[in-house]
């Protein structure tokens, strides 16, 4: 069944008004595949509201307490309803193929039609069992595969091996820090099982070699690609997101990295770049990261 919008935009300015919080609920234990905790489905209703207009999953969020980092959005459940109203009436679309937990946050990915076709990952924290902030990096959604034919959202969906969690975390932090910050590049084929890597970057082909032809292609252009600064490393099983910030094309911009680890190497990568904007634009004063 189909909600009209102004039920959802409704719901939001009587959340941001009153609210009660419900205790969290026991996670589920965990097995070979991650299983859909209660915060999970949450992050799933509430984006998917988007699209449906349903304003029963605007509960999850504390009314009282919703920090957004999303730079063209106002803080705050006005903030979010005030984007809301923008949209034209069933023109939104959100599909979240992937979702997974690392403690009090969880991430998403997702496809998006939304003031035009996006590919985005959305992370949300949650205290007592609500939703009390609010990150995400969103990119156009290209026209055709790359040139080995992935899209930037197919491929694996469940993360499995969560008792290697702890390890696979570490092994991308450390990926990111040696070669995409600090330019190590002797390090490189070490991460890797020779030339087995899937990548869904649009512009790249698959494997090591594939990596290798982009960046020079780059560098040919004259094109900057940089990281500065790790901000955030959240994982589940075999799956890693890294959220950093650098300079790509001589622009700031957010770096959103996915990663999936198989026996301790770097296997598939999936990733969103998005330019930060001059901070006299920011609709809110919590910044990107």
């Amino acid at each position: 069944m189909t909600f009209p919008r102004r039920a959802l935009l409704a719901a939001l300015a009587a959340a941001s008004l009153i609210g009660s919080v419900n205790a969290a609920e026991t996670p589920s234990k965990p097995s070979k595949d991650a299983p859909m905790t209660t915060e999970k489905q949450q992050v799933v209703d509430l984006l998917k509201s988007i699209e449906t207009g349903n304003p029963a999953p605007v509960a999850s969020i504390n009314p009282g307490k919703y920090i957004q980092h999303n730079l063209a959005v106002g803080d705050g459940l006005e903030g979010l309803g005030a984007v809301l109203k923008m949209l034209p009436k069933d023109s939104a679309k959100v599909n979240t193929v992937r979702v997974f937990q690392d403690g009090d946050h969880v991430f998403a990915h997702s496809e998006y039609d939304f003031f035009g076709p996006k590919i985005g990952f959305d992370v949300f924290r949650f205290e007592n069992g609500k939703i009390v902030e609010h990150w995400d990096n969103l990119q156009e959604k290209p026209a055709a595969p790359n040139p080995s034919g992935h899209t930037m959202i197919d491929g694996p969906t469940q993360a499995t091996d969560l008792d290697r969690t702890a390890a696979n975390k570490a092994l991308v932090k450390a990926f990111v820090d040696d070669i995409l910050v600090n330019g190590r590049l002797e390090k490189l084929a070490g991460y890797y099982d020779g030339n087995n890597y899937v990548q869904h970057n649009p512009q790249i082909a698959d494997g090591l070699s594939g990596l290798g032809e982009a960046l020079q292609a780059l560098a040919k252009a004259g094109i900057s690609l940089k990281y500065d600064r790790i901000h955030k490393v959240l994982g589940e099983g075999n799956f890693v997101l890294v959220a950093s910030e650098g300079n790509f094309a001589g622009k700031h911009v957010a770096f959103f990295d996915l990663f999936r680890v198989q026996n301790g190497k770097i296997a598939e990568h999936w990733d969103t770049i998005e330019p930060i904007p001059p901070r006299a634009e920011w609709k809110n004063g919590n910044g990107k990261f």
